[in-house]
């Protein structure tokens, strides 16, 4: 009689990613009295700290070819937090880009921003217009 197989041990990269997201996800969920005592910038230390953590877990799972390191859920919900967070900033007066310079391929940022064209129901042609009417 033989044994059924368990599965392997997740990747390092993955692990990480997933306990990374669920320490943020637990504490957006927590009750935190404290949060509106706490200064401003020991939250944004704080969530930077876990952005950074997520980042580095995510590279890691690509270079590992784990390709699979965030669900397609928590994929969306990072990406949509992240526009939704810089176009504020962008609004509120600053000027950076969204990514440093050469971190990304342009293949990379043009099959991102198909997607997120695609996702808006947006075309080419319409953020061209967009680009004219408001200089950005």
């Amino acid at each position: 009689m033989s044994s059924p197989k368990t599965p392997g041990p997740k990747s390092t990269a993955q692990s990480a990613a997933r306990a990374a997201i669920n320490r943020a996800a637990k504490a957006a969920q927590r009750p935190r009295p404290d949060a509106q005592q706490r200064p401003p910038k020991q939250n944004a230390k704080r969530a930077t700290a876990e952005a950074r953590q997520v980042a580095a877990a995510i590279q890691r799972g690509i270079a590992d070819n784990q390709l699979d390191v965030l669900s397609a859920d928590a994929l969306q919900a990072l990406i949509a937090a992240a526009c939704k967070l810089y176009t504020a900033r962008r609004e509120g007066g600053e000027d950076f880009a969204p990514v440093p310079k050469n971190a990304i391929s342009a293949t990379e940022v043009m099959v991102t921003a198909s997607g997120l064209l695609r996702a808006a129901d947006l075309a080419a042609f319409e953020l061209g217009m967009w680009q004219g009417w408001t200089g950005r």
